[in-house]
């Protein structure tokens, strides 16, 4: 996707995506880290959603609203609506709480009712643990999980030979959409005169660590 491109470009620019050498959760030296945290700006961060917005409608997956898993996907999933909805998209949204409210309408609910076909939008999947959450929110109050839309899929096995992407894909049966992958990065430092001296590095982690490309 041509936006994949434009997107990785955005997250170096502000400095989301870095090139050097940081220690991932599974212990491995990575070449390149990426943190979505850094969309820390009304500019950058309207154009992180745009994106989003983006993905969702190239894939064509049909859904009847949104959620965001807290934390980090709260502003996400309210910032994706609005965007779908400047291009005549306008679907409501909800997200959960860490805790449960004990006062008021209480419960860890917040936003409109979850019915339907609903997309679950976050920023990456590591351990898939807020996905399973997120599942399991939404079955409960009786919706069905239509997918997943992240912005980085690092295409990266985890403790067995698939991803957390591959994972989520196979556990619960639905579609995961990333708004730009690992080849979609590699084909850009390729590009990039000012960033190909990192090719080699992320290639030779790919080598190491990677999957094949996604279905």
């Amino acid at each position: 996707m041509d936006f994949s491109r434009d997107f990785i470009a955005l997250a170096c620019a502000k400095g989301v995506l870095r090139f050097g050498s940081f220690v991932t959760k599974a212990g491995r030296n990575s070449p390149y880290f990426f943190n979505a945290g850094l969309f820390d700006d009304g500019a950058s961060f309207r154009e992180l959603c745009g994106f989003y917005a983006r993905a969702i409608r190239a894939a064509g997956l049909p859904c009847d609203m949104l959620f965001g898993p807290a934390y980090k996907g709260i502003p996400l999933v309210a910032g994706v609506a609005i965007r779908l909805a400047e291009d005549g998209v306008n679907l409501p949204f909800a997200f959960n709480r860490k805790e449960a409210k004990d006062h008021g309408e209480g419960g860890t609910l917040v936003g409109a009712p979850l019915a339907g076909r609903v997309l679950i939008l976050d920023d990456v999947i590591s351990a898939g643990t807020s996905v399973r959450e997120s599942v399991e929110l939404i079955r409960a109050g009786g919706a069905v999980p239509a997918g997943v839309v992240i912005a980085l899929d690092r295409m990266e096995r985890g403790k067995g030979v698939e991803s957390a992407v591959e994972e989520v894909r196979a556990s619960f049966g639905i579609p995961v959409i990333a708004v730009a992958t690992l080849d979609d990065l590699i084909g850009y430092l390729g590009d990039s005169p000012e960033l190909v001296a990192n090719l080699d590095a992320v290639q030779a982690y790919r080598d190491t660590y990677g999957i094949c490309s996604p279905r």
